[in-house]
């Protein structure tokens, strides 16, 4: 689960929840299959967002890194990055 909060409410103190959040450019990766790396890479292209980088690592593992509309960079990458075994 991953949930992205606005920082500005998150920081604000809660009656049930602490104070939390965070500011600034921020990273998060999501596993996908080698198999369905262009087909993100064409779908992101489609809606105008653009690719920032694309690197094939050391293992194998290959990345696509683009940015969300509040500027973080977004991953996705495929398992061999991790060096995990893909089903």
């Amino acid at each position: 689960m991953l949930l992205i909060f606005n920082p500005d409410k998150t920081m604000e103190l809660g009656k049930d929840v602490p104070a939390h959040g965070s500011f600034g450019e921020g990273h998060v990766a999501f596993s996908i299959s080698e198999a369905e790396l262009n087909t993100w890479r064409d779908y992101l292209t489609s809606k105008g967002v653009e690719i920032e980088t694309e690197i094939t690592w050391p293992g194998g593992g290959k990345s696509i890194y683009f940015r969300d509309p509040a500027n973080n960079s977004i991953e996705l990458a495929t398992p061999q990055t991790w060096k995990i075994a893909q089903n």
